[in-house]
Order: structure tokens, then sequence, then C-alpha cells
């Protein structure tokens, strides 16, 4: 049995996804959306990869914990109780599974991101 390697995420060694959101949780514009996905695990829990967000603003509702840390460009996120809270670069921030609100990408913006996607009771795990 061989054991997992290691593995080198240079950003370069990976190509972009491009995709639209649906059109139920947009908000204000046309936010084209771009990842990088860098690695995920077996289980399709764990995921580690880059992220790019045009201008718009749309509805959010995380299933995941996610760690980011913004590489460029602002952004700003709100709760459902309106606390807004307003991204740049070299912030760093976890969002937590059950987090509902809105993200609004101001200025073009580009995230790291950790996320772990925990799988529910009674589905196997």
């Amino acid at each position: 049995m061989s054991l997992p390697a290691l593995r080198l995420l240079n950003d370069a060694d990976f190509s972009a996804e491009s995709y639209q959101l649906p059109a139920e949780k947009i908000i204000e514009g046309q936010p084209t959306q771009s990842v990088w996905m860098h690695y995920s695990d077996p289980t399709g829990q764990f995921h580690v990869g880059v992220w790019r967000g045009e201008v718009g603003k749309w509805q959010i509702r995380y299933t995941e914990e996610e760690w980011c840390e913004m590489l460029d460009g602002v952004s700003v996120v709100c709760d459902t109780h309106g606390h807004c809270t307003r991204l740049s670069a070299g912030m760093r921030f976890v969002i937590p599974r059950g987090f509902e609100g809105t993200w609004e990408v101001v200025q073009a913006t580009t995230k790291r991101f950790v996320i772990y996607e925990r799988a529910e009771q009674g589905d196997g795990a």
C-alpha cells in the first residue's frame, strides 16, 4: 500500500473554470466567477483553491466551513441581520457553516480558500 504524496500548489499549474451563478441568487450585475481548484480530497469534503469574482451582488448560504485570504479587490459580505464586513487584500477570515446573507464584489476580487464540507449524519459518514 502506498502512502499519499505531498502536493505542491503552484498557482501557474492550474487552469480556471469559469461559471455564472443561478439567476435566482443574483441581486445585481452578471458576476462571472472563476475557480482554480488546486486540490480535492477523495471524500469530496475538503477543497483548496483560488476563486475570482467579478462585480455584482448575490445571495449566499454556506453549507460548508470556509477559510479565505483576500489576494486582491474589494468585497462586502453582509449577514441576514444587516451586519456587513468590507474585505480587501491581506484580510483572512472564516465563513462558518450556516452563514446566510449576501456577497457583493465592489472591485473584482480574488481569494485563496480552504473548504471543509462536513458529511451529513446518516449519509454514510
